[in-house]
């Protein structure tokens, strides 16, 4: 799949939370005498282009678009509230908008919408749990939006057990499955695993993962389960 066009270079942090969630490829143009010196072979597979800072310059950026190699290529324009009324001049240069103070959650629906209009993407697989969010493809974890920072062995831990909701797993079963046959840690690293993960997805959160009593751990229990 051909990379996303997106403007500006850098991206405001949500735009690229929202990508990278969407687990969309894409590659930052400041300017619309970029958008062909940096296109790919072959064209790009659709552009996001944030406006609301500067409104002209991402128009600008659209039209580069619209006139360039990738005419076709489907846009998201993503303005400001205050932008609307200069919408109404402008229609033919995007295909759809989303606005700033929309939810993360549109945004990334309305991506998913452009790429199903290429007929070139799909939503990534995911494993998702009320809040927390697993984006299997490009190993990152959310939850409320917020991003979390994890190691690859707290990631695979919270993905084997997210993946299973309900099924209690001893600490035995967790370090042969999720660190391997040949890891010979004692249990206790099955222990600080969980009581990172807890600390990193919250204390509203933390009755994601329940620990019962003489024997592991499960996921998914309401908070009422926890011991």
């Amino acid at each position: 799949m051909e990379p996303l066009l997106a403007h500006p270079d850098p991206l405001p942090a949500e735009i690229a939370l929202a990508l990278d969630q969407a687990g969309v490829p894409r590659q930052a143009v400041a300017s619309a005498d970029l958008v062909e010196a940096t296109a790919p072979d072959d064209g790009w597979s659709g552009a996001i282009v944030f406006a609301a800072e500067d409104l002209e310059r991402a128009l600008e950026l659209c039209q580069a678009v619209r006139s360039g190699e990738s005419p076709l290529a489907p846009l998201l324009l993503v303005i400001d509230p205050s932008q609307l009324p200069a919408l109404a001049a402008c229609r033919h240069l995007f295909d759809d908008f989303c606005l700033t103070s929309a939810p993360q959650a549109e945004l990334v629906a309305r991506l998913e919408q452009l790429f199903w209009r290429t007929g070139l993407g799909s939503r990534p697989e995911l494993i998702e749990h009320g809040a927390l969010v697993l984006n299997l493809e490009t190993y990152q974890a959310s939850i409320d939006g917020r991003p979390l920072d994890l190691t690859y062995m707290e990631y695979e831990l919270l993905r084997f057990l997210a993946a299973r909701p309900g099924k209690v797993f001893t600490r035995e079963t967790l370090l042969s499955r999720v660190w391997g046959y040949e890891y010979f840690g004692g249990a206790r690293t099955v222990d600080v695993h969980i009581r990172r993960l807890r600390a990193k997805v919250g204390e509203e959160h933390a009755h994601l993962i329940q620990t019962v009593r003489s024997v592991g751990y499960r996921f998914g229990q309401p908070p009422g389960w926890i011991r």
